[in-house]
């Protein structure tokens, strides 16, 4: 059973475009359909952890109002830093499902359980990845959690929280 998912954030999470205004604020678009399951994941009693390889207030921020208690930016080694929270929590990496769409994802989502990447991820991750049917930011990720939640037979537990 799936008890952790780690999210990329740009490209996953995001559309991957990063937009500076005038004053050098940077400005990223979030699909609010992912933040409902990213949501739903953690109130059926799971984890979720973003690991990333830039530095944003903005991701800081969406990690907060996600319940998110697990960030990790401006990482190089994905799988290293997934191996030590890992061994923090006690959980096993045939129990961890990931999303990432480039290849600096590549060692995280071979080792996981689970790998998923969006409709436009690498094609370098697509040869052993489950590939999505939406792209980056277009609610990839609430793809990649139903999916999960169907494989770990908690469609009911998560249906409940509704009806």
């Amino acid at each position: 059973m799936i008890k952790l998912l780690i999210l990329d954030v740009d490209g996953c999470m995001s559309d991957g475009k990063i937009t500076y205004t005038a004053d050098g604020l940077e400005l990223k678009n979030f699909n609010v359909k992912d933040g409902f399951a990213i949501k739903a994941w953690v109130k059926m009693g799971h984890i979720a952890a973003i690991i990333t390889g830039r530095n944003s207030s903005i991701v800081e921020h969406r990690a907060k109002e996600l319940d998110i208690a697990h960030l990790y930016q401006g990482v190089k080694d994905k799988r290293a830093v997934a191996e030590e929270l890992c061994a923090q929590l006690g959980i096993k990496s045939h129990e961890v499902a990931a999303i990432g769409d480039d290849l600096n994802d590549y060692k995280l989502l071979q080792w996981v359980a689970q790998a998923y990447t969006p409709q436009d991820g690498s094609e370098y991750l697509k040869s052993f990845t489950d590939v999505l049917e939406r792209n980056g930011g277009d609610a990839c990720v609430r793809e990649m959690i139903e999916k999960v939640i169907r494989r770990n037979g908690e469609e009911e537990k998560f249906l409940n929280q509704w009806f």
